[in-house]
């Protein structure tokens, strides 16, 4: 028998607060965290517009000369695995550190450092390139410096699916535990990738907003959407088996339950526009969950406000849930902080466990007109109620779909 997976700390650096506690607060306000791109000019670009992280300064969350050998995706990575261990009331003195691990992924890395030194090389010449360039470049380097930092010996990971990211490395984790590989794992995402490259290459895909207006450039499910605001941050949980949580006494957030899985094996960008291999994560991740797809009331979409994600996830949805679809309660996380892309899952992760703990589901901003086919309950009101269990999604270039469910705290 597999065994239990419950979460007992989280931490989040996020365009809307520089913790979870300021970013629900946020949440609960409807706040968002759009604005005019300020990290380079971005006159000449498609899209003029990020939510961007603010008033970050890494040595305040580490050592000053680990900070300098950090770019900033990993910065942020290593502050929120600081608040999620804090918040665990984790003492790594008393733990094996060969059962503590870590599940952090990036989708991209740092395009910043690419950027940077491909400059050098071209204005200086080959000689003048950092010889730490590769190793602040690469993505496995979030999930690396939580490792070392914290003294995390155990499985260490970095899971890379695009947008994807964030909910296959909490996964990815939750499955470690439960087969016994792990007692503790820290899990989540983290990307900063608000560069010209980055801006520049998902503007000519023409997957970024082409609007200049905060208040109207982010709209899930409207009928006015234009694309997806690019966001940075990361977000970390703290995974712990069941029993070891109890053992020392941890604060329980909630229970991870259920975990799925597809690829669409369709195209390099778009999901398949049937939904069916969305539709087949959620029915995996239900069935992992020994639960009834009417069970599920509350799914945190992967919802970007693009034209062909918010339809073609809402055809998954009724493809899963049949006629029960049109009961189920639906929301954007995206539409306050935008698409964190490889910490988009992580943070969506813990918005759900805070939802199911206050009995709050946020509103969907920005959404003032549904889309004619996106006719489902996308939540233009926030929502009070019971809810037991939350249904993230998110879907990844490449075809990658994930599903994790969380259930709502009970008595252990």
């Amino acid at each position: 028998m597999s065994r239990r997976v419950v979460v007992t700390g989280m931490g989040a650096i996020t365009p809307i607060g520089l913790n979870v506690d300021e970013f629900w607060a946020s949440v609960k306000e409807g706040k968002t965290g759009f604005g005019t791109i300020s990290k380079f000019d971005a006159s000449e670009y498609k899209c003029h517009v990020a939510a961007e992280v603010k008033g970050f300064v890494g040595k305040e969350y580490m050592d000053f000369k680990a900070a300098k050998r950090m770019e900033l995706f990993c910065q942020y990575a290593v502050a929120a695995a600081k608040e999620a261990i804090s918040d665990a009331g984790l003492n790594m003195e008393k733990e094996d550190p060969y059962m503590a691990g870590v599940s952090i992924g990036s989708g991209i890395g740092s395009l910043q450092v690419v950027e940077r030194e491909y400059e050098k090389i071209l204005t200086k010449g080959p000689g003048r390139c950092n010889p730490l360039m590769v190793p602040m470049m690469i993505s496995n380097m979030a999930a690396g410096n939580v490792s070392i930092q914290f003294g995390l010996k155990g499985k260490s990971i970095n899971c890379v699916t695009a947008c994807a990211t964030g909910t296959n490395s909490i996964g990815e984790a939750y499955r470690t535990i439960q087969y016994g590989d792990a007692d503790i794992m820290l899990a989540g995402g983290s990307e900063s990738c608000i560069t010209p490259v980055g801006v520049g290459g998902f503007g000519a895909l023409t997957a970024l907003t082409s609007s200049d207006d905060p208040e109207r450039c982010c709209m899930p499910f409207d009928k006015d959407r234009s694309g997806f605001v690019i966001g940075e941050g990361a977000a970390v949980v703290v995974l712990e088996e069941l029993e070891h949580a109890k053992k020392r006494g941890a604060g329980i957030y909630g229970e991870v339950v259920g975990y799925g899985c597809t690829s669409d094996a369709y195209h390099i960008t778009s999901p398949v526009e049937d939904g069916s291999g969305a539709a087949r994560a959620m029915l995996n991740a239900i069935k992992d969950a020994g639960i009834k797809p009417e069970d599920i009331t509350y799914i945190n979409a992967h919802g970007t406000s693009t034209h062909h994600n918010d339809l073609f996830e809402t055809r998954a949805i009724k493809l899963a849930f049949k006629e029960h679809a049109k009961e189920i309660k639906i929301n954007s996380t995206k539409s306050m902080i935008g698409h964190l892309l490889g910490a988009a899952g992580a943070i969506e992760f813990i918005t759900c466990v805070k939802e199911l703990k206050e009995g709050y589901l946020h509103q969907t901003v920005g959404l003032k007109e549904p889309d004619e086919e996106c006719d489902l309950d996308y939540c233009m009101e926030p929502v009070k109620g019971d809810f037991t269990y939350a249904l993230s999604n998110s879907l990844g270039f490449g075809g990658h779909n994930a599903t994790i469910i969380v259930k709502k705290t009970a008595d252990f």
